[in-house]
């Protein structure tokens, strides 16, 4: 019973980190070995992968969702998101004060204890109703944000896409849930299933409009996937560089942060030169 909820578990974590594939990406794609690219180099195994992810997908993993979606009540199916949302706002906070962000890790931990105490347990989310709002931080943003670069793009089997520090960071962040509390193995594979399941039915919408777009859907998770792992890292504020590249951050948020003096000393250099160019306003 064991090895069949750790497999199941397992299977289920496919796209729950894509929040995208559904279906193979196009065949015109995989016609052609793709040429090597900086963000991308290994990408030729990265489509097999994504293809091999998303044929387990549309075989097993979505007809269940979709079922778990039509036999389960709304109210209930966001329950056990606001229940598995409360311990990642546990984690969060953990990773708020990692990154020096003492508010909000303290506004973390207000949300934690108001929804277990008022939520019953965080079924129901009050601290929101409370202006409370979630500062959802992981690992994988803490390693970012004390600048160790994301490095090429990869994609695991089962658990979709990543990047070399992501995979680093996953094992951590995926292993923080309510399992914690349970010491008995077929508890945990259990709540780590219905985690799982609850979350891939809340992607049932996003894969349902790909499925209309016609695209080469691997080139689209990919990016959308890099594009939201650099915002989250940034907190929405990222850099302006001349070159959009995934494979080191521009300059990482901690050392930002610790050095606007010799930040601005350029531009009021260039302001003070008779024939200088106006200098481009600071972020």
């Amino acid at each position: 019973m064991r090895r069949l909820l750790a497999t199941g578990a397992a299977v289920l974590a496919l796209l729950v980190t894509t929040g995208c594939a559904t279906t193979a990406g196009s065949s015109a794609a995989d016609a052609e070995p793709p040429k090597p690219s900086k963000v991308d180099p290994w990408e030729n195994w990265n489509r097999k992968v994504f293809s091999f992810n998303d044929a387990i997908d549309t075989a097993v993993i979505r007809p269940v969702a979709t079922a778990y979606e039509k036999v389960v009540p709304q109210l209930i199916r966001t329950g056990v998101t606001n229940f598995y949302g409360n311990f990642a706002d546990a984690w969060s906070a953990v990773n708020n004060v990692l990154q020096g962000k003492l508010a909000d890790g303290a506004q973390d931990v207000m949300r934690v204890g108001t929804n277990t105490l008022f939520g019953i347990g965080g079924l129901f989310d009050v601290a929101t109703e409370l202006g409370l709002d979630s500062q959802r931080e992981d690992f994988g943003q803490t390693l970012g944000y004390w600048g160790i670069a994301p490095g090429p793009y990869v994609v695991w089997p089962l658990f979709g896409p990543s990047t070399v520090r992501e995979s680093f960071a996953m094992p951590l962040d995926r292993y923080v849930g309510p399992g914690l509390a349970f010491s008995d193995g077929s508890t945990q594979y259990s709540l780590m299933f219905l985690g799982l399941l609850n979350e891939r039915a809340n992607l049932l919408p996003t894969s349902r409009m790909l499925d209309d777009m016609a695209l080469d859907k691997y080139v689209f998770v990919r990016d959308a996937y890099l594009q939201r792992r650099r915002s989250l890292v940034y907190d929405g504020n990222e850099p302006e560089s001349e070159e959009d590249s995934f494979e080191a951050d521009p300059e990482p948020p901690a050392a930002a942060a610790s050095q606007p003096a010799a930040a601005s000393a350029p531009a009021a250099a260039a302001a003070s030169a008779p024939d200088a160019p106006a200098s481009q306003p600071s972020n």
